[in-house]
């Protein structure tokens, strides 16, 4: 802060100066600026960082710096959790000790005043909310041991079936590029099918035990480093390759379809074979005597 004063105070020509390639006399003369204002006793309004914390704050800076790289040079193919999960754990332990830490004497100021809400801007808040939250998004919990120092087992046997996957592709390809015909790739889906299936499957069980709360304790999306290697393999064996997976209940849904088609059959079928044909009887009306029968009759009892 004395620093920025002191370039303040000389103006312009010092801030220019500091610009140029050749800025060491201009910084020269603001340090020795500082000094003389920090000897006047005038910067009282301008308190310094307490050694511990002026260490705290540059480690910081420089755990920041390393996570961000490891971040950046994994962001494709994704690999934040598996490449940068002890950067990230490294610079959480640096924030909490910032948090907590706090001078010697009375009159010391405190690292987490000073540090972390001292100005409006409070720049080391930010870089720590955006870190988590980043953390947060990608679901590496879900990669990890409970207690984030490594790579869960579940995690660690998907990667590994992962990386036999892409070997295998590789080696059946036999140096032939990914924009052939699609009928070139049949040694492809028929040599990998057993590494692939096995691969998918591990996949879709990871998924059912995590809505249930799975190794990592979290209950959420798998982390993205396994979401996105999936993605790549199920992209090269479907739209590359166009290779297929024999559906396993293909003979279950024929049989229960048949069944469901002859049951109108059955039932009619049935229906005639166990009636009776009733056989229709035809009942003759009595014929009207005729006139001159009826006239016997009528003489007969007269």
């Amino acid at each position: 802060l004395l620093l920025l004063l002191a370039l303040a105070l000389l103006g312009p020509a010092a801030a220019a100066a500091a610009e140029e390639p050749r800025w060491a006399p201009a910084l020269e003369a603001a340090e020795g600026l500082a000094e003389e204002l920090w000897g006047a006793g005038l910067p009282g309004d301008l308190p310094e960082l307490e050694p511990e914390c002026r260490s705290l704050l540059a480690a910081f800076a420089e755990g920041s710096a390393a996570l961000t790289g490891c971040l950046g040079r994994r962001a494709r193919p994704v690999r934040l959790c598996q490449g940068c999960h002890g950067h990230y754990r490294r610079l959480l332990a640096l924030y909490g000790s910032i948090a907590r830490a706090v001078g010697n004497s009375s009159e010391s100021h405190n690292c987490a005043k000073s540090i972390l809400t001292s100005d409006r801007l409070q720049i080391v808040v930010t870089l720590s909310e955006f870190f988590n939250e980043t953390w947060e998004a990608a679901n590496c919990a879900n990669c990890l041991k409970n207690n984030s120092e490594g790579l869960s087992n579940s995690t660690e046997e998907f990667l590994d079936l992962f990386n036999k996957s892409l070997t295998c592709f590789e080696h059946n390809l036999q140096g032939q590029t990914v924009y052939l015909s699609p009928n070139n790739y049949t040694e492809v889906c028929k040599n990998c099918n057993e590494t692939y299936t096995k691969l998918n499957d591990l996949y879709n069980n990871l998924q059912r035990m995590n809505r249930q709360g799975g190794e990592s304790g979290h209950s959420a999306h798998l982390c993205i480093d396994v979401e996105d290697a999936m993605n790549i393999t199920r992209k090269l064996w479907s739209r590359t390759f166009n290779c297929s997976l024999p559906c396993s209940d293909t003979v279950p849904v024929i049989a229960v379809s048949s069944f469901i088609l002859f049951l109108p059959i059955v039932f009619y079928l049935s229906s005639f074979l166990h009636s009776k044909q009733k056989k229709r009887i035809l009942i003759l009306p009595k014929r009207i005597q005729s006139n001159a029968s009826l006239v016997n009759i009528q003489e007969k009892y007269s």
